[in-house]
């Protein structure tokens, strides 16, 4: 009798948990960490660019910006991108400074890898993706980019840029020009590519990073802004390195797609 009434109460939580994974957790944001770690990138500020994420989550200001939400949590997973897309940490629920810590604490922990070419076509696909499938919902749905080259793989990143603004989902952007030289993989004025040809969305914003000791900073900065959901001009007095999102016809989008061309019929 006893082994039988066991059995009815396993089946009964696992019929609960079920249910439970099929409504989704209201929250105020979901964001898509994607973070570039492309071979361009030295080792040096692969790990620059991760202790920024990390060191973000354990800062005040994080929680501060959560609480500002009419539920007060949001939903967040890390993304490493290249060529391809790798879902780093899974989606995870912030609410005060214990699950912050918490993430920031699994990020820590996390081997450093690489990942051959740059597809911010491909990563937008990843991340519209994650979103569309996660236990989470938000009225506010972000996918905050950084990288340090233009798209060169997959479908020109104007396309996947369209295809995801018009789901309702911002793309933010964070354009790491650390490079003095730009090599044949990268261009001189990435944050014009990025705020021409990547981003999208209203309140759509690109930060730039052109020096390793911005890295923190610019990154607790974009997440503050992202969460909290302030508009970008309320933003900007206090933070110079937020720029807002406006398009000009005449910018070469291209031109990742060219530079890998140029580079094959060598």
């Amino acid at each position: 009798m006893t082994s039988c009434w066991m059995l009815l109460a396993a089946s009964y939580l696992l019929g609960a948990g079920t249910a439970a994974t099929q409504d989704p957790v209201a929250v105020d944001l979901q964001l898509v960490l994607a973070v570039d770690v492309s071979y361009s990138i030295e080792l040096d500020e692969l790990r620059l660019q991760r202790a920024g994420y990390v060191e973000a989550f354990l800062r005040p200001e994080i929680i501060r910006a959560v609480r500002t939400g009419p539920l007060g949590r949001i939903a967040v997973t890390y993304v490493e991108w290249g060529g391809k897309a790798i879902q780093v940490l899974p989606w995870t629920l912030i609410e005060d400074p214990e699950s912050a810590a918490h993430f920031a604490e699994a990020l820590r922990r996390q081997p450093i890898r690489r990942i051959s070419f740059t597809s911010i076509s491909n990563v937008l696909a990843f991340a519209r993706r994650l979103i569309r499938t996660s236990p989470y919902r938000a009225g506010r749905r972000v996918i905050d980019v950084s990288g340090d080259g233009p798209n060169n793989a997959g479908v020109p990143a104007p396309v996947a840029r369209n295809n995801t603004v018009a789901q309702g989902i911002v793309i933010d952007g964070l354009a790491i020009m650390l490079r003095s030289t730009p090599d044949s993989a990268s261009i001189p004025d990435l944050d014009a590519y990025y705020k021409e040809c990547v981003i999208g969305g209203e309140g759509a914003f690109v930060m730039k990073v052109s020096e390793a000791s911005q890295f923190s900073a610019a990154i607790l900065a974009k997440l503050t802004a992202e969460i909290s959901g302030l508009k970008v001009s309320d933003m900007r007095q206090h933070r110079p390195g937020l720029k807002p999102a406006e398009y000009a016809q005449s910018y070469n989008c291209f031109i990742g797609e060219e530079l890998q061309e140029r580079s094959i019929g060598r």
